[in-house]
């Protein structure tokens, strides 16, 4: 499958935040990359800059590339409610984002990567394929045979973030996404709107 699987302090410093979670190489530069770093002198960014920016941010977050993303934004625009907020909320409902919201992967390429290798189930069932969008009321759990695994158990040993939309059982080890996340409780900062501007043109 083709992912970006290249330098990630890189982007996170293009971005100028720590996009993939903390990284010491972020915090000791965090700056621009490049050769002159902080020193090149930037013009003003032109309009399509800044929101082209803003959705390489979100792909780059969620771990989509940009025909998935796309189609995430062309069903978000044929839904009723607000696009950009739609747009987060379906990516918010992706099996792999649940799994790292849930804290059983410290990363979404980790919890990506836990899905595939079919360490996941949903309402009992084994599902890996990472961009499955789960429903308000589904359980995900930990399949039986992979509550061993060494780096599910840290993960879940040093996870200390709650979300209101996901509850988890640590004694089942399973959780239910309880309810579709509104845009207040989503903890990213993207500005969708600037995404939305970008493919309405």
């Amino acid at each position: 499958m083709a992912r970006y699987t290249g330098p990630k302090s890189k982007i996170a410093r293009k971005f100028g935040e720590a996009i993939f979670g903390d990284d010491k190489a972020f915090e000791k530069k965090s700056y621009p990359p490049g050769q002159h770093g902080n020193n090149r002198r930037r013009g003003k960014k032109s309009e399509y800059a800044i929101q082209l920016m803003e959705k390489q941010k979100a792909k780059y977050t969620y771990g989509i590339l940009e025909k998935q993303f796309r189609n995430l934004f062309d069903k978000a625009n044929r839904s009723k409610g607000v696009t950009g907020e739609v747009l987060l909320q379906l990516c918010e409902s992706r099996l792999d984002n649940v799994v790292y919201r849930m804290g059983v992967s410290p990363t979404r390429s980790g919890a990506r990567q836990l899905v595939s290798h079919r360490h996941i189930t949903v309402n009992g069932g084994i599902v890996n394929i990472p961009s499955y969008s789960l429903k308000p009321g589904d359980v995900v759990a930990i399949r039986e045979k992979s509550k061993s695994v060494q780096a599910i158990n840290d993960s879940l040993a040093n996870n200390s973030s709650v979300y209101e939309w996901i509850t988890w059982n640590s004694e089942k080890r399973e959780g239910t996404y309880v309810a579709i996340p509104e845009r207040m409780q989503i903890p990213e900062n993207i500005k969708e709107q600037l995404i939305v501007e970008l493919y309405s043109k």
